[in-house]
């Protein structure tokens, strides 16, 4: 319930501190005085946008607050568990705007966004403006108004839930054929491709191994020369160096023992001649290895070539990168058969999810069903009241495609003169008859949705006399169990409220300023006669206005 409601520097309104009835809270005021200002103002905290010039004063920033008592604030834990916000008996919603259009909003001085802040304020408020009535005519309000009547939330919640999981899986369905659709386009080719890699049978640097194996073959000849001359100088001449050095080593072996110091020369010269006929050895051992084998070469050239080709088709440059392009197509072809496998399964998953969603929108639609013939009559009833005996409504439940709220599509059809030809609302009704149907609606609706607070702005709209005392009377009625707050230009309406606010404005010098003062029940007399007769009023219209107020 929304106790307290303080405006500063905003439009026309340097201060407003405006307390507020738990009931029925009537607001009154001529045209131009300021209550859609006040409406605005409210609007903001309830997570409209700001314009970026609302501020009165540039020079300071708008300021609005609404100050709410939660009766049941358990039923809001997890709201502000999930959103940080500490959570008390009483609740405090705040907008700053700047001169510069700047806008921030707190719940209980945490900052918050204006999508937290409507999901909270649309579980506090239900904010019935001026030209909400055309949504009557708007198939989501009338199935929303007739889910709410027929208790249907936990089947809508259970439906929407199956709902969504059948329709992310089609999609992804859909995807996965495409995907297995576009595959089979090239799956031919790409196995034609794996095929060539898997005969050639490429092991890890082949090619540049082949490659250094077949300069060398390339250049037998001159190698084995090279190596006969280099074994010639080293140990089959008629003075090879082997030799050399071992005479040279018996040379110096004479003169160690005349000085000692020879001895390490001796050594390094003899392991230097050790080492020279190893690698003669070596040498001759290669020699003996190389053959001019032509079979041997063409073999080479020929697996070269094929591994060139490859690299040429597939655009790289070594035996790494085939290899890597082979294990891609290994996967590939072998992703085909798993996702045969995915498609099968989801496949069945999609069935699955389709024949339940058909059972829990049957069990939906029933409930929906049942509920056509009271809403009907209790709406019917309501008219009558609010001086419209001969409207009628009718409710009809069409079958349709499976959507986001089962296969119904509810119509809501309206006849104002009892002539049996229903037609649309939007087509029929007139301003007068949308605005006491929406007031019928909505105050049934109240009873099965527990809204603290209910804002009605010109629900009046097309009405006066008899009609618009029995909307003031179920606006009273709807008052006796929450808080009702109702902008009135009618004084059947106004007369109704347990609390009345009035809205007027002064002139300042060249400045106009908006004010609200809550009327006293002299006021009260003095203002409805007004609203009856005009001012001054005559006697006859206080005494019409002591009536409306003792009725």
């Amino acid at each position: 319930m929304l106790t307290k409601l303080e405006i500063q520097n905003y439009i026309l309104i340097d201060h407003l501190s405006i307390d507020l009835s738990n009931q029925l809270s009537v607001i009154t005021g001529e045209t131009g005085a300021g209550k859609s200002i006040i409406m605005g103002a409210l609007g903001l905290i309830l997570g409209d946008r700001a314009d970026s010039n609302v501020c009165r004063d540039d020079a300071k920033k708008c300021f609005i607050e609404g100050v709410f008592q939660l009766a049941n604030k358990n039923q809001y834990t997890a709201f502000f568990t999930e959103h940080e916000i500490d959570l008390s008996d009483e609740l405090i919603i705040r907008r700053e705007i700047s001169a510069q259009g700047k806008s921030r909003a707190f719940i209980n001085d945490t900052p918050i966004t204006l999508n937290v802040l409507k999901e909270l304020t649309s579980k506090l408020v239900d904010l019935h403006q001026q030209f909400d009535t055309l949504t009557l005519g708007d198939t989501d309000f009338q199935r929303t108004v007739m889910d709410a009547l027929a208790n249907v939330q936990k089947e809508l919640t259970s439906y929407q839930a199956v709902y969504t999981e059948w329709k992310e899986n089609e999609k992804k369905l859909q995807q996965l054929l495409i995907e297995r659709e576009n595959f089979e386009k090239t799956e031919s080719y790409k196995k034609h491709l794996l095929d060539e890699l898997a005969e050639l049978n490429l092991k890890e640097n082949e090619l540049e191994q082949l490659e250094q194996e077949l300069k060398f073959l390339e250049n037998a000849a001159s190698i084995k020369t090279q190596l006969a001359q280099s074994l010639q100088l080293l140990d089959t001449s008629d003075n090879p160096i082997v030799q050399q050095l071992k005479q040279l080593g018996n040379s110096l072996e004479s003169i160690v023992k005349y000085q000692p110091e020879f001895s390490s020369l001796l050594e390094r010269l003899k392991a230097a001649q050790i080492e020279l006929a190893d690698i003669a050895s070596d040498l001759t051992s290669w020699q003996d290895k190389i053959d001019f084998d032509d079979k041997k070469t063409e073999s080479i050239q020929e697996r070269l070539s094929l591994g060139y080709n490859l690299q040429k088709k597939h655009k790289v440059q070594s035996t790494s990168e085939l290899l890597v392009i082979q294990e891609q197509l290994e996967q590939d072809l072998t992703a085909v058969l798993n996702l045969n496998d995915t498609i099968d399964q989801l496949t069945k998953k999609v069935k699955d999810n389709a024949a339940k969603a058909a059972e829990l929108a049957i069990s939906l639609s029933n409930k929906r069903e049942k509920e056509k013939t009271p809403l009907t009559t209790a709406v019917n009833k309501l008219l009558h009241q609010v001086g419209m005996p001969n409207a009628k409504i009718k409710v009809t439940i069409d079958e349709v495609p499976f959507n986001y709220y089962g296969k119904d599509k509810i119509d809501i059809l309206f006849d104002a003169n009892n002539t049996n030809k229903f037609e649309p609302i939007k087509k029929v009704a007139s301003g007068g008859e949308l605005s006491r149907l929406m007031l019928c609606i909505k105050s049934l609706v109240a009873k099965s949705v527990d809204l603290p607070t209910m804002i009605f702005d010109e629900i009046d709209t097309g009405i006066s006399g008899e009609p618009a005392k029995q909307v003031g009377l179920l606006l009273q009625n709807l008052g006796q169990a929450r808080q009702v707050l109702c902008i009135t230009h009618q004084p059947q309406i106004a007369a109704k409220g347990n609390a009345h606010l009035y809205v007027y404005k002064e002139q300042k010098g060249s400045t106009t300023h908006t004010y609200l003062k809550t009327l006293n029940k002299s006021e009260r007399i003095l203002h409805i006669a007004q609203m009856i007769g005009g001012d001054p009023p005559s006697k006859s219209a206080l005494d019409n206005a002591k009536e409306l107020l003792a009725s």
